[in-house]
């Protein structure tokens, strides 16, 4: 049973992180499916992201909740019927999960890779990393940020959001492993605290709404 890791934010929130590397069948074992997830299931084609989605509901468990616990609204987004918010992250072989009872919290998983370095423009001014050594530092920076900003995304919830325009990640040090960020959309400002780890190459960035 690959789960990764199991990091307790604070009192209220936990994270989740698990590393997919059983057959689809092991990792289907014990989950009973919603209709709605069931159909969602049957209409992947790709093998990959059958068995994220499987390793989710592992995660679920692991956490004290169930598939039936949860539902998605018309973007997309899940909740849970409890009220408490929870956001959903995959990326090739690691696949996570955020839970919280009180605040509004989004995470996000990138494996790092110099693409990142071509589209940063799309997301963020390029020229504020070039002071940094080299490529890979570059590399890993841009990383964290667009993790930070689909973090964000994921819990404003709001479609014509830019990443470009409308959300601000304040630099920071690697070795600090945090930072803050701002969303300024359509005259209303909110503030965040911006939480990152890197390991086996892969990027892992969650959002606390203050």
């Amino acid at each position: 049973m690959p789960l990764y890791k199991i990091i307790t934010v604070n009192k209220t929130t936990s994270l989740a992180i698990w590393k997919v590397e059983e057959p689809l069948d092991k990792l289907a074992e014990g989950v009973e499916l919603t209709p709605h997830c069931k159909n969602r299931f049957k209409h992947m084609k790709s093998l990959l992201h059958q068995r994220a989605f499987m390793s989710i509901r592992k995660l679920l468990a692991a956490l004290g909740y169930v598939d039936h616990d949860m539902y998605y609204d018309d973007f997309g987004k899940p909740h849970l019927k409890n009220g408490n918010f929870i956001s959903i992250t995959h990326s090739y072989e690691f696949t996570a999960i955020i839970i919280s009872e009180t605040i509004a919290v989004g995470v996000d998983i990138e494996k790092q890779r110099e693409k990142i370095l071509k589209i940063a423009p799309k997301f963020t001014p390029l020229k504020e990393y070039r002071t940094l050594a080299n490529d890979d530092a570059v590399m890993r920076k841009l990383t964290i940020v667009w993790g930070a900003k689909e973090s964000l995304y994921k819990i404003y919830g709001v479609k014509g959001l830019s990443f470009l325009q409308h959300i601000y990640v304040n630099d920071f040090d690697f070795d600090n492993g945090k930072t803050t960020a701002v969303i300024n959309y359509q005259g209303n400002e909110s503030h965040y605290t911006i939480v990152f780890t890197e390991f086996e190459g892969f990027t892992c960035v969650y959002a606390l709404t203050k």
